[in-house]
């Protein structure tokens, strides 16, 4: 293969393999004829997509686009004193509560707090959930988390998006940087005008101690990648690549 052949195959392979990333999703304008796209968010726990990305959640509801939040537990080991039971009906109720917030539809993948599994079940029936929303941007937990659900979350999330014949960008959230989330460098980020939505989502969550979930870090998180961002508060997020994306056209 020539210079030049193989130049402009480079060409046609990234062109190919090109997908929406989240800067084009936010800048895009109604006069450019965009279509409204679908996002999902996969989170380990009630609560997690809320505080790890609510505020781009709500965001990206509020320009029209679908948004599907896929719980991959119900929270059931997450209320002392409550049987299993007892606390997946109290926190899938938080849940719809804050799902209706964001403008979102909750879906929930059945697995169980504390005991969440990563086998070939498992992912078969996640990749079946996400494939039925057709996303074109999906959210999930950074895997380097300390939380083993949210490191479950992510690796079938991740291995999903893998397997997928009809690609979607990947993009992981944070949750309480520094003593859940690990070594997380943002690559893009995402300006919290919602952020009074978002609090309010999370505030749904009665049963979880939403001051608490914020004096775990979101507060101080929103204000640094706000000024990382040079915005008064952000969300943080890291861009999956590989398999060709982000290929250089020489």
């Amino acid at each position: 293969m020539d210079l030049n052949t193989r130049r402009q195959f480079v060409k046609t392979a990234a062109a190919g393999l090109s997908l929406l990333t989240l800067p084009d999703l936010l800048t895009a304008k109604p006069a450019q004829g965009t279509a409204k796209k679908k996002i999902v968010c996969v989170g380990g726990h009630p609560d997690d997509p809320e505080s790890g990305c609510g505020g781009t959640l709500a965001k990206l509801a509020a320009m029209g686009h679908k948004v599907t939040i896929i719980y991959l537990t119900t929270g059931e080991a997450g209320i002392p004193g409550k049987s299993h039971d007892e606390a997946a009906a109290i926190r899938k109720q938080e849940a719809l509560n804050a799902c209706k917030i964001l403008n979102a539809k909750p879906v929930f993948a059945g697995q169980t707090d504390g005991s969440t599994v990563a086998d070939n079940a498992a992912l078969e029936h996640l990749q079946k959930l996400v494939a039925a929303e057709k996303p074109d941007v999906v959210f999930t937990h950074w895997p380097a988390d300390a939380h083993k659900d949210h490191q479950v979350a992510s690796l079938l999330t991740i291995q999903t998006w893998v397997r997928s014949s009809g690609k979607f960008s990947l993009y992981f959230f944070e949750v309480c940087t520094g003593e859940q989330t690990l070594i997380f460098m943002p690559t893009d980020y995402v300006d919290s005008e919602t952020q009074e939505q978002k609090r309010k989502s999370v505030y749904c969550h009665t049963s979880q101690d939403p001051p608490g979930i914020y004096a775990c870090g979101h507060a101080a998180m929103e204000d640094f990648r706000g000024r990382e961002a040079g915005v008064k508060a952000a969300e943080g997020f890291v861009r999956m690549t590989g398999k060709g994306m982000g290929t250089i056209a020489l």
